[in-house]
């Protein structure tokens, strides 16, 4: 059986600030780099992964890099596991999407922000690169380094629904356990969902 083990970046200076960051290249801050061991600690603990997988934005290279040095095994970069771009929102307040009148809180995964995508146009972009990484490493155990919004698409993609998708914190880790091209229910590890959360 193989595991996905999927952690989501470090505290990055858009997070610090609670804005939606103008580029894919905003950093982690010292916490992020201080979460990234962290998580690395933990996944020393209870797994033995051969690879770390992360997205291409500075704040998931960092973060990817740091575990994948304690752990001692390979770094590679996926693009496609970017963040949900947040087009004319980019360095605004995380709080100026309830400002929007099309967004649905009931219906969020659909709500695009002008000139970006929504959760559902991240799924599909993802949805077959994940698929792609579980068919090529059937027994292994990979970390996925990644974003808020990104695992909130992985969720959606493996359960089959939106409704209650986990996004985690900081470094928050959830496992995806897959076999014969089917996944299990993701299982939160570490992190629990902040109030309110945003921000990939």
């Amino acid at each position: 059986m193989g595991k996905l083990i999927m952690v989501r970046h470090g505290e990055s200076e858009g997070n610090a600030i609670r804005r939606f960051t103008t580029s894919g290249e905003a950093k982690i801050t010292d916490l992020g780099r201080r979460q990234a061991l962290e998580a690395a600690v933990r996944i020393k603990l209870k797994y033995q992964p051969t690879l770390v997988i992360a997205s291409t934005y500075a704040r998931a290279r960092e973060t990817g890099l740091i575990i994948a040095t304690e752990l001692g095994i390979p770094i590679e970069y996926e693009a496609e596991f970017r963040e949900q771009s947040l087009g004319d929102l980019a360095g605004q307040p995380y709080e100026s999407i309830a400002n929007d009148p099309t967004f649905d809180p009931k219906r969020s995964w659909v709500w695009r922000a002008p000139n970006g995508e929504s959760h559902e146009d991240v799924l599909k972009r993802v949805a077959p690169v994940l698929d792609r990484v579980a068919k090529k490493y059937p027994d292994d155990e990979i970390v996925v380094v990644s974003h808020g919004g990104v695992m909130r698409a992985v969720w959606a993609h493996v359960t089959g629904k939106w409704e209650n998708a986990h996004v985690p914190p900081n470094c928050g880790i959830v496992l995806i356990e897959h076999q014969s091209g089917r996944y299990r229910a993701p299982e939160v590890v570490f992190g629990e969902p902040p109030v309110r959360e945003a921000g990939g």
